[in-house]
């Protein structure tokens, strides 16, 4: 079966699956550039409330960059460079989402595939997931907008860790690390995931846009402009009709029902 990015949506959920099984799910240049492109779709389809970042089959979420290609698509500096231009792109494009986006991590997720997690907002993972960054082994160079991500999730001495030695931990270290939100049994995984994502489905949207946008900011350090549009946002929560559905839901002791106007 040949590699490839599938991206589906199915109730409010839009899936972005990488799928290379002979290669634990590497990732080719070509489904590097489909990320941005399925990104954007879903947010811009007011129907999905939520985007998941998965790995075809049971063994791996993203072994990393398929390697194969290296040769061809790695193999100077000047392809180096488109090549490297591609992946940040896709990694600026899934830490840009506006809309929640969670890793659903069962089995292998290394290098490329750690710094994908990383992006995500959310991390669920299987116990038996096994997580490193083993550029160091290979002497690939760490990209800066790889490693700001990873020290944005993780103190600096475990960000060290993790990238100095190249050492793989599993899912429960990964969970104490912080790296992940939760570490389940393997069976629990899906059940688990579609918890977060009920939770999600029932939170307010502009509240939830408007939180992920004060976190980005902060994370990309206050810009003022950043910061104005977080205010923006924040004061259009207060002037929605879902400020006023929640207020009157609260006082009903009902479930709010909203609609992300």
């Amino acid at each position: 079966m040949a590699a490839a990015l599938n991206v589906h949506q199915a109730d409010g959920i839009g899936w972005i699956v990488f799928s290379n099984l002979e290669r634990h799910n590497a990732v080719t240049y070509e489904m590097w550039c489909d990320v941005p492109q399925a990104i954007a779709r879903f947010d811009a389809d007011p129907s999905v409330f939520a985007i998941v970042l998965a790995g075809d089959g049971e063994k791996a979420f993203v072994s990393g960059a398929d390697i194969s290609e290296f040769e061809k698509k790695r193999g100077t500096l000047d392809a180096s460079t488109v090549y490297n231009e591609a992946v940040d792109t896709a990694y600026a494009a899934v830490l840009a989402a506006a809309k929640p986006t969670l890793a659903r991590i069962r089995g292998i997720c290394m290098g490329g595939g750690l710094y994908l997690a990383a992006s995500c907002d959310l991390r669920i993972c299987n116990d038996r997931a096994r997580f490193a960054m083993p550029a160091a082994k290979l002497g690939l160079g760490v990209r800066y907008e790889s490693v700001r991500r990873l020290m944005e999730v993780l103190p600096s001495a475990q960000a060290a860790d993790i990238v100095f030695t190249g050492r793989q931990f599993d899912g429960p270290e990964a969970a104490r690390l912080g790296f992940v939100n939760r570490s389940v049994p393997d069976e629990q995984l899906d059940e688990v995931v579609s918890q977060y994502l009920q939770w999600l489905s029932v939170s307010a949207p502009l509240t939830v846009r408007a939180a992920k946008a004060a976190m980005r900011a902060w994370a990309a350090g206050e810009a003022p402009e950043a910061v104005a549009r977080v205010r923006q946002m924040t004061d259009a929560c207060f002037a929605s009709q879902d400020y006023q559905e929640g207020r009157k839901a609260f006082a009903e002791k009902r479930k709010p029902q909203f609609k992300g106007v």
